[in-house]
């Protein structure tokens, strides 16, 4: 795998696509696949992005949904492979104006695979996601469980999912889906982290409370049926996640096989455990207040990252502990904040 590594890097300089590149997880991609001795050229809208994450490689503007400037840039870059990050991915923005992700996630990603296949790019890492399974059936959740998506961010992954293998079986496009849980934490140095808005996230939502950005953290719930009562999830860190898709891009380069594959910790903690730990780890006091159940939340979403670690050798690195501390560590440098 080293070898196939050095193979693709050296090949004439030739570029690895980050769409979304400037976002949170495609930003820790882009650190990883540059660490790793690659070409990187970063593409985004910067509607949900941040400039000074894209720290490394090739910066563009652009827009998916603007088929001659995604023609312009593969004419000008020679572009070896596509990672896909672009998307919008807040879950009730997508239940109360479903069009915007239909447009954004989906026609816009039939736009850059039509100009993948333009200039004969037959290489993707799509950033997937837990939603397409929806209320889980059993858990852990394995690749092979029941795909029912209760809300248009999940179908529209899924059915770019389905657009993907399609695109296998009629023009040979290799692809790698990485269906991930909860992204959490920020690379070690600070250099980027998490930062969206709005926020939606827990962790990020706790060190918020912790700044005194936000009176407190909200509780939805605790008489699930869970050991405290608060809803349990599995918390994987970014850095992991991009490990991830870098082994997925050399393994889909080296067979003739596309691949999907489930990416977390395999580890579940209650909402209440992680404000417990978001404690210890800040030495502070986290504020938080008891609201109502939210819609559609599960009480326990755990995946089993089996697959991953057999067949790409994926070996997450990071605890909850670890993912805190970077969590916290880059909370404070965004926000100057005095602590």
């Amino acid at each position: 795998m080293k070898n196939a590594r050095k193979k693709i890097a050296m090949s004439n300089s030739k570029y690895i696509l980050i769409t979304g590149g400037a976002g949170y997880i495609g930003s820790h991609a882009n650190h990883e696949l540059t660490m790793q001795g690659y070409s990187t050229l970063v593409f985004d809208n910067l509607s949900t992005g941040y400039p000074e994450l894209a720290k490394w490689g090739k910066f563009v503007l652009g827009d998916l949904s603007n088929r001659d400037h995604l023609r312009l840039v593969f004419r000008q870059y020679p572009i070896q492979a596509v990672m896909h990050f672009a998307a919008h991915l807040v879950v009730p923005e997508s239940v109360s104006n479903p069009e915007k992700y239909y447009f954004n996630n989906v026609v816009n990603t039939l736009n850059l695979l039509s100009t993948m296949r333009e200039f004969q790019v037959r290489h993707i890492v799509f950033s997937s996601t837990a939603a397409t399974y929806g209320e889980p059936q059993y858990v852990p959740i394995d690749e092979a469980h029941p795909l029912k998506p209760i809300n248009p961010y999940g179908t529209t992954k899924l059915t770019i999912e389905r657009i993907l293998e399609d695109y296998h079986n009629a023009y040979q496009m290799q692809y790698a889906v990485l269906r991930y849980f909860n992204a959490a934490g920020a690379l070690a140095t600070g250099e980027i982290g998490e930062d969206h808005s709005p926020e939606t996230h827990l962790i990020p939502l706790i060190l918020d409370a912790v700044l005194g950005r936000r009176p407190n953290i909200q509780i939805f719930g605790n008489d699930y049926p869970t050991p405290d009562g608060t809803c349990i999830r599995d918390y994987i860190h970014v850095c992991d996640l991009a490990v991830a898709h870098r082994l997925a891009l050399e393994k889909i380069f080296t067979t003739n096989t596309s691949y999907i594959f489930n990416l977390g910790s395999e580890t579940g903690y209650s909402v209440n455990e992680v404000i417990q730990n978001a404690a210890q780890v800040t030495g502070k006091v986290i504020p938080t207040m008891l609201a109502s159940r939210r819609p559609g939340d599960p009480a326990k979403l755990v995946s089993t990252s089996k697959k991953a670690k057999q067949i790409l050798g994926w070996n997450p690195r990071y605890d909850l502990t670890g993912i805190l501390q970077t969590a916290w560590q880059w909370h404070q440098k965004r926000y100057s904040a005095k602590c």
